[in-house]
């Protein structure tokens, strides 16, 4: 990095990527550097173009590449900061006991259903925020991937850049078994099933955007459904995909016939109420375990988390089949 933002906010800044910040998110490259400045307030600026990459403008998702130039308009921190704010004792105690693996290099922990990964649309603190605010953020802590705000189980986070940009090549080159555990609607007939059908993030619904099946337009996605056990209304299935699209497991089981119980978008409203007499007040979808092999320091993973007892308690409710 040639040049850090100076603290006063009346001055236009421009900062180019250097070789170890290649590969971030704009967002979280912009977050790093305005430190203090509320996510909301980084957002607003990239929806209103102010921020500039190479003099155009660039989506929070835009991956900045060494040599970028990224303009940062002036900046007001007259907004309360987020780090001022305490982090509630219990969130604290939960996600102490939700750590699976602290190495080196990766921190993985069994985030807990409801959490969302990040703060921002209203919610103040994600598991990014509340890890950094526990300590374990220093010198540096990233989210290696994503896990949809209801979806409890894996989820590593990088402790060094080296290491997270190892994970994302791994994420890009398929180099990661990722498994998870879903229950869907009704009985599954047959065996495994692969789908391969394309997901494309461009319907709206209640001002909330949600994905669709479009082989034509949408981006590859691949998810390997392995039945397990049979419920006489629902089958427990282990899912494993090759990519990592939005809501790919829950779109792809709707397609199927067989949408992920709990659902609100995808799902089945009729079947959903019916569960709720079970106890499942969440979708069911779990991210069971993860296996690969880091390369920058050779160490192969074996990842397990444990299900919710929660979703334990929905299973031992529902009816198996003979």
């Amino acid at each position: 990095m040639s040049e850090t933002p100076k603290s006063s906010p009346s001055a236009v800044v421009h900062v180019q990527v250097s070789a170890s910040d290649a590969g971030q998110r704009l967002d979280n490259f912009l977050l790093r550097h305005l430190k203090g400045v509320p996510r909301t307030r980084v957002y607003r600026l990239l929806r209103k173009g102010e921020v500039r990459v190479n003099k155009g403008r660039a989506k929070p998702d835009y991956r900045v590449v060494t040599g970028d130039m990224v303009r940062i308009p002036p900046v007001s921190r007259s907004e309360p900061r987020q780090d001022d704010r305490p982090l509630p004792q219990g969130l604290a105690d939960l996600l102490d006991r939700s750590v699976l693996l602290e190495d080196d290099d990766l921190l993985v922990i069994n985030k807990p259903a409801g959490l969302p990964v990040h703060g921002g649309s209203g919610v103040a603190v994600g598991v990014i925020e509340a890890l950094r605010k526990m300590g374990r953020g220093e010198p540096f802590l990233e989210l290696a991937h994503r896990l949809d705000r209801e979806t409890s189980g894996c989820l590593v986070l990088a402790r060094n850049r080296p290491a997270l940009l190892a994970f994302h090549e791994l994420l890009r080159s398929g180099g990661i078994d990722k498994t998870y555990l879903a229950l869907l609607t009704g009985q599954w007939s047959g065996g495994e099933r692969r789908v391969n059908a394309g997901l494309a993030r461009n319907v709206r619904r209640g001002g909330i955007r949600l994905v669709q099946v479009d082989d034509e337009d949408g981006r590859d996605a691949d998810s390997l459904f392995i039945p397990g056990r049979r419920f006489t209304e629902a089958t427990l299935m282990d899912v494993r995909i090759g990519t990592g699209r939005t809501h790919q497991i829950r779109v792809h089981a709707a397609h199927e016939g067989h949408p992920v119980a709990g659902d609100r978008h995808y799902g089945d409203f009729e079947f959903n109420r019916r569960m709720k007499k079970s106890g499942l007040r969440r979708q069911f979808l779990h991210a069971r375990a993860l296996n690969f092999t880091l390369p920058v320091s050779g160490r192969t993973y074996a990842i397990e988390a444990p299900l919710e007892p929660e979703l334990s308690q929905v299973l031992a409710q529902l009816t198996p089949l003979d």
